[in-house]
């Protein structure tokens, strides 16, 4: 983050965050998205900007390339706010819209079918991931040093000076609070404990937050992850774990992605363990390989490699072949990431 002065007396940050805000006042109807099979900080973000920009009078409509996350719903004031990327009026929106706002992602096939929708649409993308190989061209805000996308937003709204809403303070408490695993990770530092308190002080209710994000779980999520343990299994000196989401048991249980929120923390909870690897069919075939570190391993680059990508320690990549084919594949290349160390 740059101190350097920029013209008229800002920072080169303030510039940054008053272009975008520019934007976003010269526009009468803006459409909001985030990556497909949207978590809490993508859902926390874009909800929180919503409501910030239909407090200034601005119509402001979530379009997603998945449905909305069933476990971030109670954020929104108003179910009516997101728009099926498939229906009619989404696409209406999208063509009646002035700007599309992307948050929590940067990366072109990561916003899926809403790309065709917003393609004709001048673009802001907020981001905190490292710059992928097919970026969305637009504006772009991105910090990769920030905690969650929230924390963006939250600094995008706090420049502003508001207005502020306990709808803003809880969608974005909701944000720094899952990206960072219950202010766990290693993400979780001093700006993101000072964005936390003031998101408190707004209204966000840390008790109530913490049971929507991890707590309530349906039984079938139990049923599932007990299957999937019995997955779970260990290898380089004890330095890398893995487990695989049995996709027979998924599909039996009627399971959705959701219900899958934390599972890569389980192999990465093991003693020892340095990398953790979750893999599951998704409903096209192909396999989705969710990766974590608790060391420097940069987990990144073995998604990238794959793909995907992510941050260094948090990041996924989904790949076609066979599911044994692709366990061997990508266990032979985080071994290789490991190295002798």
């Amino acid at each position: 983050m740059t101190v350097a002065e920029a013209e008229g007396g800002r920072t080169e940050r303030e510039s940054e965050l008053d272009r975008v805000l520019e934007l976003l006042a010269g526009a009468k109807s803006v459409v909001v998205t985030t990556h497909a099979n949207a978590d809490g900080d993508g859902a926390g973000s874009e909800v929180a900007l919503a409501a910030f920009l239909r407090a200034q009078g601005t119509e402001a409509w979530i379009v997603n390339p998945t449905p909305f996350p069933e476990s971030c719903a109670f954020l929104l004031p108003d179910p009516g706010w997101v728009l099926a990327a498939k229906s009619e009026e989404a696409r209406r929106r999208c063509r009646a819209a002035d700007l599309a706002v992307v948050v929590d992602t940067s990366e072109t096939p990561r916003i899926g079918r809403v790309k065709s929708l917003v393609r004709k649409l001048p673009k802001v993308v907020i981001d905190h991931h490292p710059p992928g190989g097919k970026p969305i061209e637009g504006v772009v805000f991105r910090d990769t040093a920030a905690c969650a996308t929230g924390e963006l937003v939250f600094e995008l709204i706090e420049r502003a000076g508001g207005p502020w809403s306990e709808t803003v303070a809880r969608a974005l408490y909701m944000a720094v609070l899952t990206d960072t695993g219950g202010f766990r990770f290693a993400n979780a530092n001093p700006s993101c404990f000072r964005t936390a308190a003031r998101l408190v002080e707004l209204g966000a209710a840390p008790e109530a937050l913490h049971r929507a994000a991890y707590g309530g779980f349906r039984l079938r999520r139990f049923e599932l992850l007990r299957e999937a343990l019995a997955t779970l299994a260990v290898g380089a000196g004890g330095r890398l774990a893995w487990m695989i989401v049995p996709k027979e048991a998924y599909d039996r249980l009627g399971a959705t992605v959701e219900d899958l929120e934390g599972f890569v923390d389980v192999p990465r909870d093991v003693a020892g363990v340095e990398v953790a690897v979750l893999f599951r069919t998704t409903a096209d075939g192909r396999i989705k390989v969710s990766l974590r570190s608790v060391s420097p391993v940069d987990v990144n680059a073995i998604a990238t490699a794959l793909g995907g990508g992510g941050h260094v320690r948090a990041a996924a990549a989904v790949v076609k072949g066979p599911l044994e084919e692709v366990v061997e594949r990508v266990l032979r290349r985080v071994e290789g990431g490991l190295g002798g160390g």
